[in-house]
């Protein structure tokens, strides 16, 4: 069984962009994977060197280049709506991991910058191409670690997942309560 204090340990060193781009459905899965021996710490394009670097030196291994075949390092980016190609078809919003993009079905839709991961989840599902990425620029006025933008980020992921847990269990309770007064017409 892993040591959950490692994973959350790995997991606090990694970007939180949640970009999949490690072959794993986010950071938490990636973490799990580092501490079970599965990955290695060479496949976070996202952390870039300092995020190998900081991995071997917390799990006492020597650091390697990050690993080719799962990308390459890029400045942080985040995504840009081009808003007059926007047709409201919602599918960038279906798969952004952190509820960065705001809009409604058939209606333009727009990125909230300092809440984007740069995960580029958003890019492939949009039909008319309308989202491009731009360089993050300062978003507060202050110089905010890249260590606070993760843990905002891990807060922003986690909250959607509960969410969409939460929606889930939502929907089979609804149905459940269909079946049980459809049962209870058939025998009146």
């Amino acid at each position: 069984m892993p040591d959950f204090s490692l994973i959350d340990q790995i997991n606090a060193i990694l970007p939180q962009t949640q970009c999949r781009q490690c072959s794993f459905q986010g950071c938490k899965p990636y973490a799990v994977a580092i501490a079970s021996g599965v990955a290695d710490i060479n496949q976070c394009p996202p952390g870039g060197n300092d995020g190998i670097v900081a991995l071997a030196s917390l799990l006492g291994v020597e650091p390697k280049p990050l690993n080719p075949e799962f990308g390459q390092h890029k400045a942080k980016r985040v995504a840009f709506i081009i808003e007059q190609d926007c047709i409201g078809c919602i599918k960038c919003i279906a798969v952004c991991p952190v509820d960065a993009i705001l809009g409604a079905a058939k209606k333009m839709h727009t990125v909230i910058s300092s809440e984007c991961t740069g995960c580029e989840l958003c890019i492939a599902p949009c039909p008319v191409d309308c989202i491009v990425l731009i360089p993050q620029t300062a978003l507060t006025g202050k110089d905010t670690s890249q260590y606070d933008l993760a843990q905002h980020a891990q807060r922003r992921y986690e909250a959607r997942s509960l969410r969409k847990e939460q929606d889930i269990a939502e929907k089979v309770e609804r149905a459940k309560q269909k079946r049980a007064a459809l049962a209870k017409m058939k025998f009146t």
